[in-house]
């Protein structure tokens, strides 16, 4: 009798673990269908969250929300805020257009936006700073050389490392932000 109930214990066992590889395969589903929704495929997430059975839903949006979180981060130009953009519009759709995530959404954009014009404006100040520094090396070369060299800010050694610095501050603060607006949306919508 041990034994048959051991290996009931054993079957139950793989049972469950079958329905998590199935639950993981929806998910894998959930995240192709939204990669294909930010490629421009034409891919209308709700329609397909919704024909598909009311069971499998929760795990195709938590899927669809995985793919398109990631593809929200801080953006190194002005180009990288088209993804960030697409992927909200894609969240917007999975929450049926909530006015709600709309706000939302529009400060979690404007926070985007923020990082990437403080990053300009911290550069800019940086290369200020340095290009003091870079005059006066200027005039020692050309009195040493006899030759007028032009140099930029960005040249200097130090600025690169001193930049490096500034970024990583920059990138964690708002990183953090960011990945708390993530954990709000992820709330909202359930995924």
């Amino acid at each position: 009798m041990e034994r048959l109930a051991a290996m009931d214990a054993k079957d139950k066992g793989a049972g469950a673990a079958g329905g998590s590889l199935a639950e993981e395969e929806l998910v894998r589903e959930g995240m192709r269908r939204a990669a294909a929704y930010l490629k421009g495929e034409q891919v209308a997430l709700v329609t397909e969250l919704e024909a598909a059975p009311a069971e499998k839903q929760a795990a195709l949006r938590r899927g669809m929300f995985k793919t398109l979180a990631r593809n929200i981060v801080l953006p190194r130009d002005e180009e990288q805020l088209g993804p960030a953009e697409r992927a909200m519009t894609g969240m917007l759709d999975l929450a049926g257009g909530s006015g709600e995530l709309t706000s939302f959404l529009g400060e979690l954009k404007k926070v985007l936006e923020q990082y990437l014009s403080h990053q300009q404006q911290l550069r800019q100040q940086l290369s200020e700073q340095f290009a003091q520094e870079m005059a006066r090396l200027e005039g020692q070369v050309a009195g040493q050389t006899g030759m007028q060299p032009t140099m930029r800010p960005e040249q200097h050694p130090k600025f690169q490392e001193e930049w490096l610095r500034v970024q990583d501050e920059l990138n964690s603060q708002y990183g953090r932000a960011l990945e708390q607006y993530k954990k709000q949306i992820q709330q909202f919508l359930g995924a």
